[in-house]
């Protein structure tokens, strides 16, 4: 919906006066406009026409102070979803806060500022276009993978059976959840599967990774912004609270949040109120919040990086992940499923672990947990030959020399000789070296080039 001479408005008020003045000032500003003197009129109008905005008097024939009749006819607006500014002669701030509550979206007094009415209106037809697109996003965010269970969640091992215990009780209840754990554990995970087990399940599930968001465009990423709002607001940005609305949101690495930005993320969860930039509309936050961090929150706090406050609204209930070399029994498991997935990944045909190969998984520490086992089988899968993965190709050993080799010395030493130590356990495997780096293979290939490294070209 554009805002142009297309939309039209309303305008609810019995005295004809009024009408006449308010459909001149719109019409001469390229709106449609419709009237209506009374309640049901009010209602025809609105059913027949489906304006885009309705000025609404508080005050009919009924009485001259009260606004009830205008609050009367808000409640029967509800299910129209057209925005509603309420217009009174009578200064009341009770009044105001009354019909805001009841779903108006402003509130104006007569006689009007010309400016400042026009400006509301073309606010909340731009916000209401805003809201239209957001719907298209939750319609397709509704009906992504996300919204069936896991197939890759393991729980054989007693830690993992005392989680899935827990989250079944939880799951239902609309407390925010922090979970903790270390690097690779399978925190976003846990987060899904809490999601999926809520009455949430069929809302979107949105994860944000607090780490990667810059500074400046933390309140656009968050809660939206308007065409306009700052230099480089070039269309409306739907936020990530928007998004989330009636599902779950995810805060991932929510202690790498900076200290400066935790008072804006607080202020939502405690008035559950924010504005999208651009607009003066308060909207209100209705998500299910579930955060995660591998830091010590309660050390930051003590430090002065993590505002307290802020931690007790968001630790209501701890989950912590527990380390997969605790969780010895889902080794197997997990292995299996990711045998399965990189098969289907790389277009093989069906691989099997040797026994060895799996005592040997079960026996190593993994220090990277599950995201380490998962490149470590990847890796393996690619290399397998015959149809079976080895000890021997698993390169643990390999890993482990090459995750022991940091010293202090300039980074670029360090990149170099961890390239070559790379491809020399790898047998000048661009591809395997690639994914032991973690790096792309054209990023490998730049610097094999770069450092002068002899490679055969694949």
């Amino acid at each position: 919906m554009n805002i142009t001479k297309n939309n039209s408005i309303l305008i609810a008020d019995d005295d004809e006066d009024i009408r006449l003045a308010l459909s001149l000032l719109l019409m001469s500003k390229g709106y449609k406009v419709l009237e209506a003197k009374n309640a049901k009129e009010v209602v025809i109008q609105v059913n027949r026409q489906k304006p885009d905005l309705i000025l609404l008097d508080m005050n009919f024939s009924r009485d001259t102070t009260s606004g009830q009749e205008g609050l009367d006819i808000l409640e029967q607006l509800k299910k129209s979803n057209i925005p509603v500014i309420l217009m009174t002669a009578w200064a009341s701030i009770e009044l105001a806060v009354t019909g805001l509550k009841q779903g108006a979206c402003d509130f104006v007094e007569k006689p009007w500022n010309k400016d400042k009415l026009l400006n509301s209106i073309g606010q909340q037809l731009q916000f209401s276009r805003l809201k239209d697109e957001h719907q298209g996003y939750r319609q397709l965010l509704s009906n992504n993978k996300d919204s069936e269970l896991p197939d890759n969640w393991i729980c054989q091992s007693k830690p993992m059976q005392a989680i899935e215990t827990l989250i079944n009780q939880i799951a239902p209840t609309d407390a925010n959840i922090l979970l903790l754990g270390e690097n690779g554990t399978g925190k976003s995970l846990l987060a899904k599967r809490i999601h999926q087990l809520s009455h949430h399940h069929a809302e979107p599930f949105i994860s944000v990774n607090m780490a990667a968001i810059p500074e400046n465009l933390f309140e656009s990423e968050l809660f939206g912004h308007q065409k306009g709002a700052f230099t480089d607001a070039k269309q409306n940005r739907v936020g990530r609270f928007q998004l989330a609305d009636q599902g779950s949101l995810f805060f991932d690495e929510i202690g790498a949040l900076p200290l400066t930005l935790q008072p804006k993320l607080l202020r939502v969860l405690e008035t559950g109120q924010y504005e999208i930039l651009g607009s003066s509309q308060t909207q209100v936050a209705n998500v299910r919040l579930i955060s995660a961090t591998n830091a010590n929150l309660p050390q930051l706090v003590k430090e002065g990086a993590f505002r307290q406050d802020l931690l007790y609204r968001l630790n209501t209930l701890v989950i912590i992940m527990p380390p997969l070399r605790e969780r010895v029994a889902d080794i197997e498991p997990l292995t299996a499923n990711f045998i399965n997935t990189f098969c289907q990944k790389y277009h093989k045909t069906s691989i099997a672990l040797s026994e060895q190969a799996l005592i040997k998984l079960q026996q190593h520490p993994w220090p990277g947990n599950i995201r380490e086992l998962s490149h470590v089988i990847e890796r393996a899968v690619l290399i397998a030959t015959d149809g079976i993965i080895a000890t021997e190709q698993l390169l643990l050993e390999r890993n482990e020399l090459i995750n022991d080799s940091v010293v202090l010395q300039p980074l670029e030493v360090a990149e170099q000789k961890l390239i070559e130590k790379a491809m020399n356990v790898t047998s000048g495997h661009v591809i395997e070296a690639a994914k032991i780096l973690e790096i792309s293979r054209n990023a490998l290939y730049r610097r094999l080039e770069k450092f002068n490294i002899s490679y055969e070209p694949e």
